[in-house]
């Protein structure tokens, strides 16, 4: 058996072993998941380390292509603010720490009738029936603070210029918060998932811009930011010969 079948045995086996000791929690915070607490326990910290050795080289792989999607995706970004402003990056990201900001009180709140203005109406609808009222049924809430919103980048950029404007449009983000997540019975307070404590948290969001207003239409696990980072930039045949076209050239 070559040492190369044997690292892929060793490593299948260590990660089979992380899904069977330490179940991953899911199911809270805003998108319908909970901040894993994998490596917040002493066993968790060592395996992290383990991890972390063992795949530096994809660690490093997955860092340069995420670096290349922002670094193309603010660019187009830039192009595409000549023509319209709300396009500006610095516009995007204030945006998005406002939506990120209201989103999460809304949550702790328990009432996402103070979202509704930052979200789409079908997402709006599905967090407050599909998570919040489920957890009522059950006597659970989620407890999610979130003390710092640490960094935002752009990963991807779906264009539309239709009518003249840029409505229709999407921008996925990567987001980095330190926060608090996790769920508890009601009555007792026991916990039920999760940690209590803040930790760093990273999730994709993806928005869409509606009247001129970007609003949230999806957010997804951080574990997603490659996925997105690999997909081309889409921009309308308007701004094809632009340089901000040739800017969404990534490499595979």
């Amino acid at each position: 058996m070559s040492k190369r079948t044997l690292y892929f045995l060793f490593t299948a086996a260590l990660i089979v072993g992380v899904l069977l000791l330490f179940p991953d929690p899911a199911m809270a915070a805003p998108g319908g998941r909970i901040a894993s607490a994998i490596f917040r326990t002493v066993p968790g910290k060592i395996l992290l380390v383990v991890l972390t050795i063992i795949f530096l080289p994809l660690i490093i792989s997955v860092m340069v292509q995420e670096a290349r999607a922002e670094k193309s995706t603010r660019k187009a970004l830039e192009s595409l603010a000549r023509q319209h402003p709300e396009m500006d990056w610095f516009a995007v990201k204030n945006r998005v720490t406002e939506v990120f900001t209201r989103v999460h009180a809304a949550w702790r709140k328990e009432d996402m009738q103070e979202a509704s203005d930052w979200m789409t109406h079908w997402y709006w609808q599905n967090q407050q029936i599909a998570h919040l009222e489920q957890w009522e049924r059950d006597g659970l809430i989620n407890h999610c603070r979130v003390k710092s919103l640490k960094k935002i980048r752009p990963l991807y950029l779906k264009y539309k210029n239709e009518d003249g404007t840029a409505n229709g449009t999407r921008i996925v983000v990567g987001i980095d918060a330190n926060m608090e997540d996790y769920l508890a019975e009601r009555v007792s307070g026991k916990v039920v998932q999760g940690k209590p404590g803040y930790d760093d948290v990273e999730s994709v969001w993806t928005l869409v811009l509606e009247n001129g207003r970007w609003l949230v239409e999806n957010i997804e696990d951080g574990a997603l930011t490659l996925q997105y980072a690999k997909i081309m930039n889409e921009l309308s045949k308007a701004s094809a010969g632009s340089s901000a076209a040739n800017a969404t050239r990534r490499e595979a």
